[in-house]
């Protein structure tokens, strides 16, 4: 038996708590007015959904008619919100039971909790969420399944046409009340895409799905049918201890940002390179070193233009700016067009492996890597004592430089310190 937890509109949620406000009575936009009015609002309080306005709307698009007050966001807040609230799940369920989905939202095996506490696990549900608004003034829906995938559709489905926002789902009570339901998209892992693939063979519910021939579906999604045919069966065959002791073949780090305008070819690189610069200082705090880049340059929408990708692999795994910045130049260099204004970047350092491993070739002295590598580390520590801003390189001051900024927001948006 396994529930799911989602916080409620949880962005708005602290802000109104935070100014004494009722979360679920008052319109409140999480959103930062510095920006343009196309700047899309992080959260909308749950009244103002009730208008039906859309959760990740842009500013512009809510109605003049309404009245709302705007927040700037406040990343960190909402970390700190987020890591108290996990340890009211630690009250009833040790780590191990545990999946954190995403900062508003948890996994729950309660499988073996519910003879220990003698209650349903509806009644532990209920007990869990009447905490977490206690000690946070933060409301909470729940959905409650028989396996991962049935707790996430019973929160994401049922739980919001109940009063007590908990929905329950076994594979049973799914086909008989969630066979015909749409739109499709409302499913875990259906976006849009997938959507208009199924809706071209005449494919609109997930009881669509479980009448459709397993071998075209295979023909036409290829292995991801398996998902799919499963999930339209209400079954699941993933569980937390699959989740928990989950290793992945390959692992990389990777940084992305939006411009805030469009950047020429020259601008572009200097982000590129600011953002390969910070990657390479985690790479060095991690302990870690990479041997493959990839990159990803996104052009201004107006234009229509495809991405630019391509990757690139080192000579050597390294962690060394120096040796790694020449790489993203050369890789951003064949792979961007130069007349094409740039609106977003994506970097990833792959292949990652122990710094243990590290090699040397004839083109790099193992003395003044290790020499870079000690400073680095130097860098890492006066960034940790004073702030991500109390040591820069010289390219960080450039007219166009995003660094400095960045590093004052966390996940892109500012972190309210």
């Amino acid at each position: 038996m396994y529930i799911c937890i989602d916080l409620k509109s949880f962005y708005a949620s602290v802000e109104c708590v935070e100014r004494g406000l009722d979360p679920l009575t008052t319109n409140l936009v999480v959103a930062d007015a510095e920006r343009t009015e196309k700047t899309i609002c992080l959260a909308i309080s749950p009244s103002m959904k009730a208008l039906g306005i859309k959760n990740r709307c842009r500013v512009f698009q809510i109605p003049p008619n309404v009245d709302y007050i705007m927040a700037t966001p406040r990343m960190q807040l909402y970390i700190d919100y987020s890591a108290n609230i996990y340890s009211v799940y630690l009250k009833y369920i040790s780590k191990e039971d545990i999946h954190v989905y995403s900062i508003d939202e948890v996994f729950m095996d309660v499988t073996d909790y519910l003879t220990m506490y003698g209650m349903s696990p509806k009644e532990l549900a209920q007990k869990i969420m009447g905490d977490v608004y206690a000690t946070t003034g933060i409301t909470a829906t729940c959905g409650i399944g028989t396996n991962l995938y049935l707790a996430k559709i019973a929160l994401d489905i049922t739980a919001k046409h109940v009063e007590d926002n908990i929905g329950y789902l076994d594979e049973k009570l799914y086909r008989d009340t969630l066979w015909n339901h749409k739109p499709i998209t409302d499913f875990w892992r259906v976006g849009p895409g997938i959507a208009k693939r199924l809706e071209k063979y005449g494919i609109h519910t997930m009881g669509d799905i479980t009448r459709t021939n397993e071998d075209y579906l295979y023909k036409w999604f290829g292995i991801d049918a398996e998902l799919l045919i499963d999930h339209a069966w209400g079954r699941e065959t993933t569980t937390m201890e699959d989740i928990k002791t989950f290793k992945p073949k390959s692992n990389s780090i990777t940084s992305g940002q939006v411009l805030s305008c469009d950047y020429d070819f020259a601008g572009g690189k200097l982000i590129a390179k600011e953002m390969a610069d910070m990657l390479c200082l985690d790479l060095v705090d991690r302990g870690l070193i990479t041997s493959s880049i990839t990159m990803y340059v996104g052009y201004s929408n107006i234009y229509g233009k495809d991405p630019a990708r391509g990757s690139i692999t080192t000579s050597i795994p390294t962690s060394s700016a120096k040796v790694i910045l020449p790489y993203i130049e050369q890789l951003y260099d064949r792979i961007v067009d130069r007349f094409s204004p740039i609106k977003r970047i994506n970097i990833s350092f792959n292949n990652l492996v122990d710094e243990m491993y590290q090699q040397y070739d004839l083109f790099n002295d193992p003395a003044d890597l290790e020499k870079e590598n000690k400073l680095q580390k130097a860098m890492i520590d006066i960034k940790k004592k004073f702030g991500k801003n109390a040591i820069l390189k010289g390219m960080n001051l450039s007219e166009n430089a995003t660094a400095m900024e960045r590093n004052r927001q966390i996940g892109g948006h500012k972190s309210g310190d």
